[in-house]
């Protein structure tokens, strides 16, 4: 199930990074690219980076970057499993409201124990996606990705469900709570404004306008 060992916050940090910018396919992520994710020095990224490929977390592909290895890719694996259950426990059990259970978890993740997160997943009933709609890795460290499109792809007319948003900005997230926008929801595309102006949606009994990047953060269900 778990790696034997968990290793440092450092480690764990690169490797959900990585796992982030490239999957669970052959792509490699960049020094630069990381160094943004990170908010740290493409210097010092590069030099943890080194001490990866030597512990066999990474390997390096010559002008290209690095990807994980199957040892790097069951550490991301283990500590997006603790993060995404601990999303889902802190605004399920707590009330925490869904733009703040990702700053938690990133604290909590690197000190929850593997039994602790097992109980916690039984009492939360085995979920399999967190608050945002991400999937949660089985205990087996299986990742499912169900295949889903951006609201920008939905024809004028189309509904579909939002099943998936990014996490990465709090304001967003807050910005949909208070137009009542949430996962699980049917929306409509009714069409985008003339000059690249905002996509208007139907939500229930209201209509909204949503920027383009807002809307390419925003999944639906169905082909992806």
């Amino acid at each position: 199930m778990y790696p034997e060992n968990h290793s440092t916050p450092a480690v764990e940090d690169y490797a959900k990074a990585i796992y982030s910018l490239t999957g669970a396919r052959a792509e490699t992520a960049s020094t630069t690219d990381l160094a943004d994710r990170l908010g740290l020095t493409p210097s010092s990224v590069s030099a943890m980076l080194r001490k990866l490929g030597q512990d066999g977390t990474v390997e390096h592909v010559p002008y290209h970057g690095v990807r994980l290895t199957p040892k790097g890719e069951r550490i991301a694996l283990a500590v997006l499993r603790r993060h995404r259950l601990l999303e889902l426990f802190l605004a399920e059990t707590l009330g925490v409201p869904w733009d703040r259970v990702h700053r938690e978890a990133e604290v909590l993740e690197h000190s929850l124990s593997d039994e602790l997160t097992e109980l916690m997943a039984a009492k939360l009933g085995n979920p399999s996606v967190d608050p945002h709609g991400d999937p949660i890795p089985t205990r087996e460290l299986d990742m499912v990705e169900p295949p889903t499109r951006d609201l920008t792809e939905l024809e004028p007319g189309e509904k579909a469900t939002f099943v998936r948003v990014s996490d990465s900005d709090p304001e967003m997230l807050g910005y949909l709570s208070e137009l009542g926008v949430s996962i699980g929801q049917e929306l409509v595309m009714i069409g985008q404004q003339p000059f690249d102006g905002p996509f208007e949606v139907r939500a229930g009994d209201r209509t909204v306008a949503l920027g383009r990047n807002l809307c390419r953060a925003m999944r639906m269900d169905g082909p992806g």
